[in-house]
């Protein structure tokens, strides 16, 4: 197992959760939504947002923590 690996998967899962509540209850914190919502459109934007920012950090935490519990190294 790899330590350091695990705890940067957790710490992007985390980061992911976070945006995902975030998003829900104080979107004004998010300086790059509205740019994106102008730019792509209202829903495209907001889908271009949570992949970016909640389902990408949360997949690749999850690898992350799988291949360090499995002995692969970030480093």
């Amino acid at each position: 197992m790899n330590l350091v690996t695990v705890l940067v998967g957790v710490a992007a899962i985390a980061y992911g959760v976070y945006t995902a509540w975030a998003r829900r209850s104080k979107p004004e914190h998010f300086r790059k939504l509205e740019p994106m919502k102008k730019f792509w459109g209202e829903t495209g934007g907001l889908i271009v947002h949570v992949v970016g920012y909640t389902v990408v950090p949360i997949v690749v935490g999850i690898v992350l923590v799988l291949s360090g519990l499995r002995g692969g190294s970030l480093f």
